[in-house]
């Protein structure tokens, strides 16, 4: 993979970690500790990772499905190790969940076993952390639940390689943290401030080199970057947004809750400069899009 240098609205020195966290990373039962790596090494890792699993039985996925890269200060190890052992078991057991409900994208199970869920949780909450439900993370805005989140990415991903993705609604930033394991770049747009804030607050202990925040009105998209190979929005509207239709790549995906008290996912695919298909998948509930910024 080629790794070009651009200028974004957000550089990653924005998300460097100025707390004290680790996460080790463990590949099946062996746990090594990493230092911290370049946005190309890590680039590399991810897409080592990506290729591995090609080759990988749906029992060797678990085996993948290692904690997010984590910088931190050796003096603190011992108690987040901790931590990291305490939710390995229902991390995986979350997985191993999904595959039974029907997700099959053996990258995207990856994925959802290397992100720690509970480091997006509030602290009062953490212990339902990998229960397969949508949790308050304050402003009338939720984390999704680990279900819905894997099965939009298996749609949008189509078990392909995608190179940019456009997030909306980034919330506390759970699934930009999923969708940074599995695509080249991934921008996520996020309407709330607070919320935005918060995101940051939650990746800083991740070295993620290849995921860009905004703060903006998602509705807009990011004309700029455009075109993205996939589209996923976190907030169901009545109808999607035109900017969003148009900043989809022909032959591009985009997925998105649809409707007000009845939702319903919505897979669009762009086949052609002026042509759009549309497929209703199944039922869902989100909160609210809504236009502007807070």
């Amino acid at each position: 993979m080629t790794v070009k240098s651009r200028k974004f609205p957000l550089p990653l020195s924005s998300l460097e970690n100025k707390s004290s966290t680790r996460i080790s990373q463990a590949v099946s039962s062996h746990k090594t500790t990493e230092t911290p790596q370049t946005a190309t090494q890590n680039l590399r890792h991810h897409e080592a990772r990506r290729s591995a699993l090609k080759h990988d039985t749906p029992r060797q996925v678990l085996a993948h499905a290692a904690p997010a890269r984590a910088r931190t200060e050796t003096t603190h190890q011992s108690k987040p190790m901790m931590q990291l052992n305490a939710y390995e078991a229902p991390r995986r057991a979350m997985v191993e969940r999904l595959m039974t409900q029907g997700v099959k994208d053996r990258a995207v199970l990856a994925a959802m076993g290397a992100v720690p869920r509970h480091l997006f949780i509030d602290s009062g909450l953490v212990g339902q952390a990998y229960v397969d439900a949508s949790l308050p993370i304050g402003y009338e805005q939720t984390i999704s639940q680990p279900y819905i989140v894997a099965r939009m990415t298996e749609i949008m991903r189509n078990g392909k390689q995608l190179t940019n993705v456009l997030e909306i609604g980034t919330g506390c930033g759970y699934q930009a943290a999923v969708l940074a394991q599995l695509c080249e770049n991934v921008y996520s747009i996020e309407r709330i401030k607070p919320l935005q804030e918060l995101a940051k607050k939650n990746l800083r202990a991740l070295r993620i080199a290849n995921l860009r925040l905004h703060y903006g009105d998602g509705m807009l998209g990011l004309p700029q970057v455009a075109p993205f190979d996939g589209i996923i929005l976190a907030a169901a509207g009545l109808q999607i947004p035109d900017a969003l239709l148009h900043q989809l790549a022909i032959g591009g995906r985009l997925i998105a809750p649809v409707g007000e008290k009845r939702q319903v996912l919505q897979l669009i695919e762009r086949s052609g400069t002026a042509a759009w298909t549309k497929t209703v998948l199944e039922e869902c509930y989100f909160v609210p899009l809504c236009p502007g910024i807070i």
